[in-house]
């Protein structure tokens, strides 16, 4: 009972950032599209190219956010091939990229904070970097494919500046530049407001949802299922591989890739939703679902981890 109040004490706020979206849509008359841009095309390179920039690299540090990126890819490809078959429309590409990736910024980063070291937090950090260059890669170009060419996807992809920005970030670490101490605090506090804005993008997509339009029981079943189920079993399995053959990892960051497994449906798949024009209000509910689900599932999934650990 302790260990679910104080993490629903951690997550509980970022349902005050969705209702603050929910009012801001409807009273205010805020435009969503323009909290979208903000996101991906400001905040989310300032604070990739922060974080590469920062991070102490080695063999294993480095291996985690590949290693989620690749897995990210291969579910997205994997599932994309088969939802294609269930759904004429768009919904497949949606369903591909959102199931793919989680919600390892704004609900992995707290839990991080309380469940390992100091110095494997800044670590969990730099992997949540696999999640942003998906999103923004891969799960982008999947997105766009269900309104636009192969090659106009690739080119929108291109264009993303938090790419540019992961690979200035990596070159300026390698070279040994460090970002000034004056900046530092500003740097939390852009980390805070894209937590904030992206919270409240949720609601924005929320406010114009019609449950009879939105709620697609199949849909929310097959992001639940991928992410709730197939995720973990896919960590355990690799966790037991390489504790048992490879020993390349040690037990925090089995911990830590196993945090970045169990968390929620992104938030990151509503604004690229939003922007593309990709069923921005039925991704809204599933995200909201999902989040709802894990308030439960979190603590569950930990206990059971430590118990078999």
């Amino acid at each position: 009972m302790t260990l679910f109040l104080t993490l629903l004490s951690k997550i509980l706020p970022l349902y005050f950032s969705i209702i603050l979206g929910i009012f801001s849509t409807a009273f205010l008359n805020c435009n969503k599209d323009t909290i979208a841009k903000i996101l991906l095309f400001i905040l989310a390179p300032i604070i990739v190219f922060t974080a590469t920039i920062s991070v102490k690299l080695d063999a294993s540090v480095v291996f985690l956010p590949i290693f989620f990126f690749l897995l990210s890819t291969i579910i997205a490809f994997s599932t994309l091939a088969y939802f294609k078959k269930v759904y004429s429309d768009n919904t497949a590409n949606l369903l591909a990229f959102s199931t793919a990736t989680g919600n390892t910024g704004n609900i992995g980063i707290p839990l991080a904070i309380l469940f390992l070291d100091s110095h494997i937090v800044d670590v969990f950090i730099f992997t949540v970097l696999a999640s942003l260059l998906y999103q923004n890669s891969v799960g982008y170009y999947i997105t766009a494919k269900g309104n636009f060419t192969a090659k106009q996807s690739v080119l929108k992809v291109l264009k993303l500046p938090v790419l540019h920005a992961f690979l200035l970030g990596l070159l300026c670490n390698l070279l040994g530049f460090r970002i000034p101490e004056m900046f530092m605090d500003y740097n939390n506090y852009l980390k805070g407001a894209y937590a904030i804005l992206g919270m409240m993008l949720l609601g924005m997509g929320m406010e114009k949802i019609r449950t009879n339009n939105s709620f697609d029981k199949k849909f929310i079943f097959y992001t639940l299922f991928i992410k709730f189920i197939i995720w973990p079993v896919l960590i355990i399995l690799f966790i037991y591989l390489d504790n048992t053959f490879i020993h390349f990892l040690n037990k925090e960051f089995y911990l830590l890739m196993f945090i970045f497994c169990i968390v929620p449906l992104a938030g990151n798949t509503v604004t690229v939703a939003t922007l593309l024009d990709v069923k921005p209000e039925k991704m809204s509910l599933a995200v909201f679902i999902s989040t709802l689900v894990s308030l439960f599932y979190i603590p569950l999934m930990i206990y059971l981890y430590n118990l078999n650990m």
